[in-house]
């Protein structure tokens, strides 16, 4: 793993980049020449030509494929996966690239260059991702682990979310038993007889060190054989850490407060703030400017179905627990909770009009909430912001929710581009183990990478709202 503020890039990622990297590079430059026949591909200075314009395809075709998920390991599963995004990518890439060159003139190239640079990137990158998955062994990047524990916790670290041992984030080489922990993984993985740490690393090779006991309080802890490891070079990090570097959450069941307490992030300095609300301000001012034909569109459309109001206002907590009106545009009917209280929207809500149901599909009933991003009452990414009366039954039920109020919400968050749509307390819970992570870790890079991965969501219809 690599780590770029506080966010954790797999190796496997790092390694497909770098080659699309050099495939684009290579596309790029290939079909210039073979549109430009007249040029003498020996003399072809392909340092000083074209530069700005194989930057920026490069650029725009990397951050397609990422918004397309073609980076995220668990998507790295076949090519027919890989072909179903790669399509969609290209043809992102295409609108992209037009729209460039309808603001920078002087970095347009002709449709058929584009075209055929397109076609053999395309090409090019199936066939490397083909040879790749064909003859690389995926397993050797990942690191040998020892784990302290045979308990649920220890066993999460093979079952979580149904992965195969072909696509787990390590390679476990043993379970070392806690005194009277009741055994949940596989026996044939578990180390019997006494051995130090240190003599274990040595004869499994192992590189890291996962500490998952199921009970923290009490009993037998080997700290000072894991500062003998620690010194010899090995990592060790508890399942909370593992959890949040491998998967981008913070679970609920393996958190302790002294964690959040004692552990990096949550950064609030005013050098942070400013730059989030300039960020704020660029990304909600552009969104504005793209997407105002289509906020007129839907505006006439409610209005036809279901007649005024067109927006629809209510109050939801904001940042340190204030409350605000959110602006949005109406999907339901008009009085759809009269005379009752407040409830979950579900997926096939009866209440929602055919209007809203294609808008709230695609995201475009949100839009109106750059206005609330203007006024400083959101910001563009962070949680969601949520009802008071939701808000006060979750923290009554659901311990450290509060600790989502101290950012302020956002237009797209992190739990909307990793969680599926949510409407119940099991799923709020389940969402606010991944708006913790976002609270620690929160920066301008996990900013701009949650703003293309919303890409993925709205093309794709995955995510929650």
């Amino acid at each position: 793993m690599y780590k770029i503020s506080n966010i954790y890039i797999p190796k496997f990622s790092v390694l497909i980049i770098s080659i699309d990297l050099l495939l684009l590079l290579t596309a790029f430059f290939g079909g210039i020449i073979l549109r430009q026949a007249e040029w003498d591909a020996l003399n072809f200075d392909f340092y000083n030509a074209s530069r700005s314009e194989a930057l920026i395809y490069v650029s725009v075709m990397i951050i397609s494929m990422a918004a397309m998920g073609m980076y995220l390991l668990e998507t790295q599963r076949s090519i027919n996966t890989i072909l179903f995004r790669l399509m969609p990518s290209t043809v992102l890439c295409f609108g992209l690239m037009t729209l460039t060159f309808y603001i920078f003139p002087e970095t347009y190239l002709s449709r058929g260059t584009l075209l055929l640079v397109m076609v053999l990137s395309f090409f090019e990158i199936l066939l490397a991702r083909a040879i790749l998955y064909r003859w690389l062994n995926i397993s050797i990047l990942r690191p040998r682990t020892l784990v302290l524990g045979i308990g649920k916790n220890a066993n999460d670290l093979i079952t979580h979310n149904g992965e195969s041992s072909e696509y787990r984030r390590q390679k476990i080489v043993g379970f070392v038993p806690f005194p009277g922990e009741e055994r949940r993984v596989p026996a044939s993985l578990v180390i019997t007889g006494k051995h130090s740490l240190v003599s274990l690393v040595e004869q499994y090779k192992a590189e890291e060190i996962i500490i998952a006991p199921q009970e923290r309080r009490g009993g037998y802890f080997p700290i000072q054989e894991l500062l003998e490891c620690k010194m010899h070079g090995i990592r060790v990090m508890d399942i909370a850490t593992y959890f949040e570097r491998e998967y981008g959450h913070i679970r609920m069941d393996s958190l302790y407060p002294s964690w959040l307490v004692l552990g990096g992030g949550f950064d609030q300095s005013l050098l942070r703030s400013t730059i989030k609300r300039i960020f704020d301000l660029i990304s909600s001012l552009t969104l504005l400017a793209v997407t105002l034909p289509i906020m007129l569109i839907t505006a006439l459309l409610i209005l036809l179905e279901d007649g005024f109001p067109i927006f629809y206002r209510q109050e939801r907590v904001g940042k340190n627990g204030e409350t605000f009106m959110v602006l949005k545009f109406r999907s339901m009917r008009k009085n759809a909770e009269k005379n009752k209280k407040p409830q979950w929207a579900t997926t096939d809500d009866p209440r929602i009009t055919k209007t809203g149901n294609v808008i709230r599909k695609l995201r475009i009933d949100e839009l109106p909430q750059i206005v609330n991003v203007l006024k400083n009452e959101m910001s563009f990414v962070g949680p969601r912001p949520e009802r008071p009366y939701f808000v006060d039954m979750l923290s009554a039920q659901v311990p450290y929710y509060n600790v989502r109020h101290s950012v302020k919400p956002g237009i797209t968050g992190w739990a909307q581009v990793r969680y599926p749509y949510g409407s119940s307390v099991e799923d709020a819970i389940e969402k606010l183990q991944y708006d913790l992570y976002y609270v620690k870790n929160h920066s301008l890079f996990l900013d701009v990478l949650i703003l293309i991965l919303t890409v993925e969501v709205v093309l794709l219809g995955k995510g929650s709202r």
